[in-house]
């Protein structure tokens, strides 16, 4: 069973792992990531807006779990995105996979980053204390995407 959800509330880490767990007693591992907003820029982030185009989000981010399913052997996956504004710290995106084995969970939970990073339609802008300005894409997420081709 797969979970994707976009929505503004927050997601409670320990919760979702229990229910992408389930009582399915073939899962021996699961893998979760947790992206938060940080401050990396010298003028200082204040807080980051994000927004989507609904249905057409959903949609990416389900194909990018298929593609992660046709190449490993994965139970439940989880992925829950954050639009909106968020402050520093506030958690952006949560990615959980399961599977009989590790590698086949820690593989697909970083694909699935890598192509959510790269292929779903989110639009960042950065807030700071003087000005606003959107996020351009950046190079080393798309030589990430590229190891899996």
């Amino acid at each position: 069973m797969n979970k994707i959800l976009v929505q503004e509330e927050n997601f409670d880490l320990t919760t979702e792992v229990a229910l992408a767990r389930g009582n399915d007693s073939d899962i021996g591992a699961v893998v979760s990531f947790v992206g938060t907003v940080r401050d990396l820029d010298d003028a200082s982030i204040k807080k980051m807006t994000l927004e989507h185009y609904p249905q057409m989000t959903e949609k990416a981010l389900n194909t990018i779990v298929e593609q992660a399913q046709a190449r490993w052997p994965l139970g439940n996956t989880t992925v829950i995105h954050r639009v909106g504004e968020l402050n520093i710290n506030d958690q952006i995106v949560l990615v959980i996979t399961t599977s009989k084995h590790r590698k086949a969970a820690f593989k697909s939970c970083e694909f699935i980053m890598d192509y959510l990073k790269t292929q779903a339609p989110f639009w960042k802008k950065e807030h700071t204390n003087t000005d606003s300005k959107w996020v351009e894409a950046k190079d080393s997420d798309t030589s990430q995407v590229d190891k899996w081709r």
